[in-house]
């Protein structure tokens, strides 16, 4: 009895729920009859409308006068705005949610105020790991620090002449190089009888080295979110007031070249800025352009009178698809008494307090930074002259032996760092390098040994360093380089950081229409509901 009554139920309750649903179709308004008596449901709607818009988007092409009406602002049955806009939504285009990684080559260099000469190779220090795809390179120094540099009118020669050489090693292979492109500031300040100043010499090169295109230092978080390459448009093409990119927009610029590059190399540079004697320059692969926006420069001053440029700092903020980034060269407080590990201190603190980069994005909820610490990867490199807290001797005895975990142990930076008193939450390499500064002009010795004066001797340290912060980055190489050009040795870093490539981005949400293809705004009225900006 018990069996025989439950296959009797399970037939009832099947009864039950055909004979609900189209109760539950009518009471809801969903379901109309024909006029042969049929009822259509939801399915029935949407292939209607399909139809209905395929044969309006056929008439409209044939007479293109009209595709204006077919675009909105007509009156919709009340069945079509009760629809449930899932079933219209597109699988989403290849592209979406991607992460890349990119090689980033960090590079820094106290040059002592020295001017490079025409044969100073700088290959084999910027193919460290092989070629990358973004070089950051920081100078410090780069012209001596005296009162008429600081105070006057700083020196910008030495800015071309370096701008000259990396060109050279990173588009030219050594077995092609003929010294010409180094050559081209000499042959200018040579010929020109003073037709070039020295400001305007430095900025020609850096416009002949520079992409040639402005739409890098605004705001591409439309184009982006397209996923489209930008194009070179004039000014009154820009994108409007409202930040907005329409899909016809997006259809032209995927159909346009991207960046012209004036020198036509492998590698063009950014941006580059020098502050008296920092000097800051970022170099991309040619085809990476495309995809830089919000490009932006600021600087801080912590020198004389805490406020010039003698020493403090050069930031450079962009976005690489949809991440943001933050390059800082900086120079700190000199000194290896006791106590001034806390003026480096407070030369970081008011560093990541002053830098304000100007806001170009125009994109409603937009999240492009303005301060450092805001970006997804920030690199911070630079002379940031923490000393070993040891005696010369000391610290020289611990040297012959190059016992370098007792002299990290005295290490300031890493003093500091551990008690949380700078860098809180940054990361640094492990350093497997002898210290970088102070060597004697020339040679492989460090200064002290050649000193007889006490007062002038300097304890070897690690003043030249490269931090991060964020995460998706990963250091793969931290050394230095053994030129002797300057009284210390370069620095440099490569890293590995991953990058949002996704097409749907976090500053715009877009919907799509059904898998046909059919736009969603020319179906379905224009309502708040409907769209999220």
């Amino acid at each position: 009895m018990t069996k025989s009554r439950t296959a009797d139920d399970s037939v009832k309750d099947d009864k039950n729920k055909k004979s609900i649903l189209p109760r539950i179709f009518r009471r809801k308004g969903k379901n109309k009859r024909g006029p042969d008596g049929d009822i259509f449901a939801e399915k029935d709607i949407l292939f209607d409308l399909e139809s209905r818009y395929m044969s309006k988007r056929g008439l409209a092409e044939a007479y293109p006068v009209i595709k204006k009406s077919f675009s909105g602002g007509r009156n919709r049955s009340s069945r079509v705005g009760r629809l449930n806009l899932s079933v219209l939504e597109r699988p989403r285009r290849k592209g979406f949610d991607r992460v890349q990684e990119y090689r980033i080559f960090v590079g820094t260099w106290n040059v002592a105020g020295k001017s490079p000469n025409i044969g100073l190779d700088l290959q084999d220090f910027l193919q460290v790991g092989g070629y990358s795809d973004i070089y950051v390179l920081g100078f410090q120094e780069i012209v001596p620090l005296n009162a008429g540099n600081v105070l006057v009118m700083e020196d910008n020669e030495p800015a071309a002449k370096w701008l000259a050489l990396i060109s050279q090693a990173l588009n030219e292979p050594r077995d092609e190089v003929d010294d010409s492109n180094v050559s081209i500031y000499y042959k200018e300040s040579r010929s020109t009888s003073g037709l070039f100043s020295q400001k305007s010499s430095f900025k020609v090169l850096s416009k002949n080295y520079s992409v040639d295109n402005p739409l890098v230092k605004t705001c591409n978080c439309e184009v982006e979110a397209c996923g489209v390459r930008r194009r070179t448009r004039k000014p009154g093409e820009f994108v409007d007031s409202g930040g907005s990119a329409s899909d016809e927009e997006c259809y032209s610029m995927s159909h346009h070249g991207s960046y012209e590059v004036r020198n036509n190399g492998k590698y063009c540079l950014i941006a580059s800025k020098q502050m008296v004697g920092i000097f800051l320059a970022v170099w991309v692969r040619s085809e990476l352009v495309q995809h830089i926006g919000h490009l932006r420069m600021a600087s801080v001053g912590r020198g004389i009178m805490g406020c010039l440029g003698n020493k403090g700092c050069i930031a450079m903020s962009m976005s690489l698809h949809r991440t943001t980034f933050c390059f800082v060269c900086s120079h700190l407080t000199s000194g290896e008494k006791e106590g001034d590990e806390l003026k480096r201190n407070a030369d970081v603190a008011e560093i990541l307090k002053s830098t304000q980069f100007p806001t170009i994005c125009k994109t409603p909820d937009s999240q492009i930074p303005e301060k450092i610490l805001d970006h997804d990867r920030v690199i911070w490199l630079g002379d940031l002259n923490y000393r070993i807290s040891l005696s010369y001797h000391d610290a020289r005895t611990l040297l012959e032996v190059n016992d370098w975990d007792a002299l990290l142990d005295k290490d300031q930076l890493m003093t500091e760092r551990e008690a949380g008193r700078v860098f809180d939450g940054w990361k640094e390499g492990k350093i497997f390098f002898a210290p970088t500064y102070k060597y004697w002009h020339n040679s492989d010795a460090y200064a002290g040994e050649m000193t007889k004066s006490k007062r002038k001797r300097r304890t070897p340290a690690w003043c030249d360093r490269i931090l991060w912060y964020g995460n998706g980055i990963e250091q793969l190489q931290y050394i230095r380089g053994e030129s002797r050009f300057s009284d210390h040795r370069p620095v440099c870093a490569v890293f590995k950081a991953r990058v949002d490539n996704s097409n749907n981005g976090r500053h715009r949400k877009r919907y799509s229409s059904v898998g046909a293809g059919i736009p969603l705004d020319e179906i379905m009225p224009q309502r708040h509901s409907f769209y999220e900006y």
